[in-house]
This record gives C-alpha cells, structure tokens and sequence, in this order.
C-alpha cells in the first residue's frame, strides 16, 4: 500500500464488514477472514497477517472493526494476541509464523506463556525447568506456575533452561509447546474470586521438535524480553479495555451508590479523581500500543503496568467503599455463570473486580519490578547489585 493506505484500509475493514458480517458470522471464522484480509498486523507481510502498511495506521483498522460490531480477538486469545503473538512475529520463522499465526489469530488455538516458576518470580532468568537435546527433539522435565489459560491452551512459549554452565540470562532457550503433548500436565489454581484462570504446569519428559525452538539456542532471554515487554502493553491496556469511557466503572459505582444512599455524594472528588486517572492511562496506552505496533514496546508499556495496576486496585477499593454494606465480600463466584453485563448485578460485579484486582499488581511483573526497570533504563539511575551476573547458574545458591 502507498501513501494512501488510511483509505485503503478503510475500504478493506467495510467490504470484510459486508461480505463477512459479524452478527451471522461464527467468531473464529471472522476472525481468520480479517487475518487473510491482511487486517490483523498491518504492518506484517500478508502472509503473517498484513499487508505492508504503516504501523500508525493499526488504531485506524481497530475503530473501523469496533464500530462495525466485530468481535475483539484480543477476548478470544489474549496470551496469544498480546503476548506471543508479537514475539513469533518478531523471533519465528517462516515455517513457524505460517504453521501458528492465522489459527492464533482467529482464536482456534489460544496460547499461554510458561515463564514463572515456584521459586522464580520476578527473577525469570533464574527459571530451573530443563531442556535437553536428544536428536531432533528436546525433553523437557519442570514445573511453571501462575500459567494464565494454560488449562484451555493448544499451545504455550516456554523459557526453559538448555545449559546450567554459563551465567543465568545466556543458557535459555524459547520454545512452542503442544499443551496436550504426553508429558504436559496441567493443574488449576482455584482464586479467591472462584475462577480458576491460573495454573500450575508439570512437565515430565515432554518432547519439543527442535522446529518448535524459537530463536537460537541459548538466545531464549532476548526472546522472553520480548514477550515480556509486549506482555505489560497488553495487560495495562487490558485494565482499561471494553469502554470508549475509561472511567466509565468508576462512575457508576458513584451512581449505583448514591441511588442507594443519597448521602454517598461525599464520594464525588474521589471518583472524579479516579475518572481523571483512568483516561490518563488510557492516553498511555494508546501510546504504548503505537510503539508496539513494531513488536518492539518501549518504557510506556512499563509505565502503564505500573500504573494501570495500582489504579484498577484503587477505583475496586473505591467501589466497594462507595457501595459500602452491599458490597459484600463472600460471594458464590463460578466459572460455569455466565458473565454478567455490569447493571445487571452491580453489586456482585464490583465485589468480584476487587478481589481479583489484588493480582493487578503481581502478574505481568510485580509494581516493585515495574519502578526498578523505570529507574534503571529511563531515568538512568544505578541498578540493583548482582552478584550472580557473571557467575554460572549451576554454581548460583537458590533454595
């Protein structure tokens, strides 16, 4: 496309819209038909999904789908969209994009990540699960943990450790893993909220074609940074996404309130100021998804974690103050209810939103790793001291 690629574009998203609507027509299959369409990454060539266009003009082909109707692919494959989606565009090759990218597009293979482990958190570079070569494959023994939709994934980005002689960051390597591979077990981690979104994952002996490695061997951190980077962009833009109003929770958890007491208008500032917040962040956003667009995120999708964390943690807090009594706090949460649009039980959708967001500020990186990774790399302030930098992970104390 060329210099008129907006309209281009434009043209595109409407004659998708006409031929494919998305009112008749089933989600995955829309969702393929836009990734052929070379509407998914439109920046990528059209066989990954695009069509050679500048990146800036993405946000033109979200609004146009959104006001279409179109269904989101990011709510039917998050991992996959957010995080490696991004990280096969930029690390994968030819036959891995062609084999993975239109089927994780469309939702019919969604993916999880399997960085973290039980004893290694915020210090992914010291992950213990192994990899061992064995002709064409590698055999993989380990466990990883807090593994979001591991329990509906087809496949998985796995960091495992392929040589415990060199120092920590340098003896990893990524791979595709089949989730229903013999030897992958997956174990539900039940939450507070009742859901059971995250999970523990057991590998014993797994096989991984040595087509499946993703990267070079032993270049695995430069392709977890990669996913990790995207990761923050997506999980603080997740916080804000669904509404044109950011804020638009907020206040009605301010409205719902006053109905039930007039007296709760002594809440307003608050709101308010959780309003001003609210599309603050989603200025950021917007910013950090335009970087993104080139695979390549930069500080914005850290500072927007960070952010966007605390803030969907205080604007829960002050729904279930607002609401005060009626916010009960014990409540029969199931996977198996279907999800309520917010109205039709205000009370309960509120009191579920601030559970869960006790978890805003661990996943994706806690808030303290979010303000070490801004101090050191865009304020330029001296890093932490690591005294296992140089030294070999084999000879690294853990326990």
């Amino acid at each position: 496309m060329g210099s008129t690629d907006a309209e281009a574009l434009v043209r595109a998203v409407d004659e998708l819209l006409v031929t494919h609507p998305p009112a008749t027509t089933d989600l995955h299959d829309f969702l393929a038909r836009r990734f052929d369409a070379g509407l998914a990454w439109v920046w990528v060539s059209r066989d990954d999904g695009g069509c050679d266009a500048d990146p800036s003009l993405q946000p033109v082909v979200e609004r146009r789908l959104a006001e279409g109707g179109a269904p989101a692919p990011f709510d039917a494959n998050p991992i996959g969209i957010g995080m490696t989606g991004p990280t096969l565009l930029t690390h994968g090759t030819v036959a891995q994009r062609r084999a993975y990218l239109r089927d994780l597009f469309a939702g019919r293979e969604v993916w999880c990540q399997l960085f973290s482990e039980p004893s290694v958190g915020s210090d992914v570079a010291g992950l213990s699960t192994m990899a061992r070569r064995d002709g064409d494959e590698w055999v993989v023994d380990g466990q990883k943990v807090w593994t979001s939709y591991a329990h509906v994934a087809a496949r998985g980005l796995l960091i495992a450790r392929t040589d415990p002689d060199v120092p920590k960051h340098v003896g990893l390597t990524a791979f595709v893993v089949d989730m229903h591979a013999p030897g992958v077990e997956v174990r539900a981690l039940r939450q507070m909220t009742g859901e059971a979104e995250f999970n523990e994952v057991y590998f014993t002996g797994a096989r991984i074609p040595d087509a499946d490695r993703l990267g070079d061997v032993g270049d695995g951190w430069r392709v977890a940074t990669t996913t990790l980077m995207n990761e923050r962009v997506s999980l603080g833009g997740g916080m804000l996404r669904g509404r044109s109003d950011p804020g638009a929770s907020v206040v009605d958890a301010y409205r719902h309130a006053v109905q039930r007491d007039p007296g709760a208008t002594r809440w307003r500032d608050r709101a308010m100021r959780l309003w001003v917040t609210a599309n603050v962040d989603d200025l950021t956003a917007q910013r950090a998804a335009a970087a993104g667009n080139s695979g390549h995120p930069g500080p914005e999708g850290s500072i927007l974690k960070l952010a966007s964390a605390e803030h969907g943690q205080a604007a829960a807090a002050f729904a279930v103050d607002a609401l005060g009594m009626h916010a009960a706090l014990v409540a029969d949460y199931d996977l198996r209810r279907p999800k309520l649009p917010l109205g039709a039980d205000v009370t309960r959708d509120l009191t579920k939103a601030f559970l869960r967001s006790r978890a805003n500020t661990i996943e994706g990186g806690t808030s303290e790793i979010m303000r070490n990774i801004l101090g050191e790399r865009v304020l330029g302030l001296p890093g932490d001291i690591r005294v296992d930098k140089d030294v070999p992970w084999r000879d690294v104390p853990r326990g």
